[in-house]
């Protein structure tokens, strides 16, 4: 073993005491930047769940306004074609008369009680009727001899799809109301 000075003793025990106090004020020391290390970490897994989340209402918000644009598009569409619709009525109502013969005969049936109230039928209503009187219909007997031909030719002549009188059944209304069975078609039809 290598012989040593008194000297070359006191100074490896003060390096040894230095040492040792400066472990202890590094392990202090070190406490409490674990401390600040697990805050932060915790921090940053509350911030990744909060970009995740954000993320995915950013995406959901995104197909909303998708979707809303779509519908802004057909919206436009539709006031367009009803824009369209509307000038070509206004256009043919410059051309056709005020009251035709048929509009009179509808009011002369009118008056003098040989019409039924037509409007009773479910799906024909106060302007169907006024359009009905006008092609001659005035009677609930008028609807029930109806032949599958008439029916078509009026479907098409009230805008109507094809089938729509057979699956709202006018004739076995227009039956039940000729009957005078009002209740009962009130409750079934109503």
């Amino acid at each position: 073993m290598p012989a040593f000075t008194t000297n070359q003793w006191i100074i490896l025990a003060l390096v040894l005491i230095l040492g040792w106090l400066l472990g202890l004020m590094t392990m202090a020391g070190g406490r409490k930047w674990k401390k600040a290390f697990e805050s932060e970490r915790a921090a940053r897994v509350v911030a990744d769940g909060e970009i995740v989340r954000l993320t995915a209402e950013n995406e959901r918000l995104a197909a909303e306004r998708d979707q809303r644009m779509a519908v802004e598009k057909e919206r436009d569409s539709l006031l367009a074609r009803s824009a369209a619709a509307n000038e070509r009525i206004a256009e043919l109502e410059k051309h056709s008369p005020a009251i035709g013969s048929r509009t009179a005969g509808t009011i002369a049936a009118a008056a003098s009680g040989q019409r039924d109230d037509l409007a009773r039928i479910y799906g024909i209503g106060r302007g169907g009727e006024t359009r009905l009187n006008e092609l001659g219909l005035h009677r609930y007997a008028d609807v029930i001899e109806m032949s599958p031909n008439d029916e078509a030719s009026l479907e098409g002549w009230l805008g109507l799809s094809p089938g729509t009188i057979a699956d709202e059944r006018w004739r076995e209304q227009a039956d039940m109301l000729r009957r005078g069975e009002f209740d009962e078609h009130a409750r079934r039809f109503a």
